[in-house]
C-alpha cells in the first residue's frame, strides 16, 4: 500500500515552516524529519507513524487511539502508530503532528 498523498500534504502544510524541514521516503512512507530527526510520518501502511518521546508511549496508548509500532515483532517505544480514521478532523492531526515535531526539536540535529 502506497502511503496517503492527501494525508502527507496536510501534514506539509502543518509543518512547512519548522526550521530544518526536510522530507524523506522511509517506513514505506512518506518521512518528514526536523534537523535529520524524523517527526512524523504519512505511513505505508495507512495513516500516521510519529515519534515521540519513549517515556510519553505508555500513556498515549493508553488515552489515545494510537498503538505502539512493532517492527520485526517488537514493539518500539516512542515510535506510534495513528490510524487515517483518529486523524480526518484537523484539530486532531495537529495534535499528532505538534507531538512528533516537538519530540524531533527537543533531539540534537543530526548531520
Amino acid at each position: 500500500m502506497a502511503y496517503d498523498e492527501e494525508l502527507a500534504a496536510r501534514i506539509r502544510e502543518l509543518v512547512a515552516d519548522e526550521p530544518a524541514l526536510t522530507e524523506k521516503r522511509m517506513f514505506g512512507g512518506l518521512a518528514f524529519l526536523i534537523g535529520g530527526n524524523m517527526a512524523i510520518a504519512a505511513s505505508g501502511q495507512g495513516g500516521l507513524l510519529v515519534r515521540v518521546d519513549p517515556d510519553e508511549s505508555d500513556e498515549l496508548v493508553e488515552t489515545t487511539p494510537a498503538t505502539p509500532m512493532e517492527m520485526r515483532g517488537r514493539e518500539m517505544a516512542g515510535w506510534l502508530r495513528v490510524d487515517s480514521d483518529d486523524v480526518r478532523e484537523q484539530p486532531e492531526l495537529e495534535r499528532w503532528v505538534e507531538l512528533g515535531t516537538a519530540y524531533a526539536k527537543s533531539l540534537p540535529p543530526k548531520g
